[in-house]
């Protein structure tokens, strides 16, 4: 069966899906896992044991995201 072509204006009213995580979502989720890499690399250079730092690191992410959401704005529009 061959697929039907849109025209241009039906390809333009076509329905954009949702993004699957929201610009500010994105934002805040990566700045928590790079604050809590930098908790984490620097509880490494302390010479604790790796598990250690880990945790430090994960628990720094957790901490973090609330935080973040609250400091960064989702916007006007939101």
């Amino acid at each position: 069966m061959a697929k039907k072509k849109l025209t241009p204006h039906q390809a333009s009213t076509a329905p954009v899906p949702e993004p699957f995580l929201s610009l500010h979502t994105t934002v805040v989720l990566l700045a928590a896992l790079v604050l809590g890499a930098i908790v984490g690399a620097l509880s490494a250079m302390t010479g604790a044991v790796p598990a250690a730092d880990t945790l430090a690191g994960l628990g720094a992410a957790g901490v973090c995201v609330p935080v973040l959401n609250t400091l960064i704005g989702k916007g006007k529009g939101h």
